[in-house]
């Protein structure tokens, strides 16, 4: 596993501890900066959520559809490279941090009906 980049390494760490310990809070840090402690808190908050269609991330303006590692916010589109795999905004990560240690807020409908009704 030492040949794995910085994400994978700490993926693997997480799914195996099932948790946040303070290594992989430190390591997801350096990695990913401000993006991986926006995530991390989004995690803690509560604030990824799981429907039939889709994985919502509860942002402070709107809620960001991540799908495949992908996201529909503007850091997304704009400012990362999607051919570097520790460039993610910190939607994305909150999903992978919340997929491994069990906090994802599952909702048994579909996101397209809920969303209409906003």
């Amino acid at each position: 596993m030492s040949n794995a980049n910085p994400v994978e390494r700490w993926q693997a760490d997480l799914e195996e501890a099932g948790e946040l310990t303070p290594e992989i809070v430190e390591c997801i840090s350096t990695v990913h900066g401000d993006r991986g402690v926006r995530a991390i808190e989004a995690v803690g908050e509560g604030r990824v959520k799981s429907y039939r269609d889709f994985t919502i991330v509860v942002g402070y303006d709107d809620e960001y559809i991540v799908e495949d590692g992908g996201c529909t916010c503007k850091d997304s589109e704009y400012n990362l490279d999607p051919d570097d795999p520790t460039e993610l905004c910190w939607h994305a990560l909150a999903v992978a941090i919340a997929r491994r240690v069990g906090h994802v807020d599952y909702h048994d409908m579909w996101y397209s009906d809920v969303r209409e009704l906003l």
